[in-house]
């Protein structure tokens, strides 16, 4: 698959972007890289859901700490998200919103990936947090409070469970309606597991309650997006390049509404970071750095 095109972006503030820490893990993948022309892993889709709510002191955004044993992202926080299954991009899985013709042309992708890409972001974000994306009708949402939907969100982990065959049998729909492209980023070529995901962000449904399912991710937190921004300047908390610049960005506003509302004029032109090593340092590069061409 050939490497998207990139289109510079808006930077990171000012207070965020020169202190950016790279994980050991990544640095040392780019130093071992070897230099010439080199066919890089091939990209898998995926997908990522923001979810946010309104707290005391601004916007608050639901983070997981990844388990220690996990390959990619060990001990890391980051957003309910994952790849793109086949299953996912099924016609009679139950929908709710727009057209998948009109968020397609929002995300830069054909229907049947569009289609994908949004159920997955939902499968995802049930699986991981226990939040279902989904109601009887535009003006419903599901109540996920019953014992039972443990067994389904367990069922739906270990693949013994679609999301179509869950949807229908509790009389529900997936809620497109709820979610909003916010950005795209591919994973560097110097990574072993590269990704092409698709950032959405989402308001927290009320009434559901936010919890980590204990296997892939070991720890939920509600954080403002500040907060953890200035633990992962701490080394308290791990975070990935896109996560950090996600959660710079979502700094910026005062309100989910607010969120939403910028939501709907987002670029979504494809960033994928690039690491230069000089004098022995790891430099992350994105499209809007001077360098980033010539690195």
């Amino acid at each position: 698959m050939d490497e998207p095109a990139t289109r510079p972006r808006t930077p990171l503030p000012p207070r965020y972007g020169p202190r950016q820490r790279l994980p050991a893990e990544i640095v040392e993948r780019a130093r071992a890289y070897p230099t010439g022309p080199q066919i890089p892993v091939p990209v898998r889709d995926a997908a990522t859901v923001v979810l946010l709510r309104d707290g005391a002191d601004g916007v608050e955004a639901c983070t997981l700490r990844r388990a220690a044993t996990m390959a990619f992202a060990a001990n890391m926080h980051v957003f309910p998200g994952g790849t793109v299954d086949p299953a996912d991009n099924r016609e009679d899985i139950p929908w709710i919103g727009p057209p998948v013709e009109e968020i397609a042309h929002a995300l830069g992708a054909g229907p049947a990936l569009t289609r994908g890409l949004v159920c997955a972001a939902v499968r995802e974000t049930f699986e991981e947090s226990g939040v279902l994306l989904a109601g009887a009708s535009p003006a419903s949402l599901a109540d996920t409070s019953a014992p039972s939907w443990r067994d389904d969100r367990r069922a739906l982990e270990e693949h013994r469970l679609g999301l179509a065959e869950l949807l229908r049998a509790r009389s529900l729909a997936l809620r497109a309606d709820m979610l909003r492209p916010w950005a795209r980023w591919v994973t560097p070529v110097v990574e072993p597991r590269r990704y092409d995901t698709r950032f959405f962000v989402a308001r927290m449904p009320p009434g559901q309650v936010a919890e980590a399912d204990g296997t892939e991710a070991k720890q939920l937190e509600w954080m403002r997006p500040v907060t953890a921004l200035e633990r992962e300047e701490e080394g308290a908390v791990g975070l990935l390049p896109p996560t950090a610049f996600t959660l710079a960005e979502l700094a910026e506003y005062d309100s989910v509404d607010a969120v939403m509302a910028a939501a709907a004029i987002r670029d979504l032109a494809p960033v994928m970071p690039k690491i230069l090593i000089t004098d022995g340092e790891a430099h992350l590069l994105l499209p809007h750095d001077e360098a980033y061409e010539q690195a």
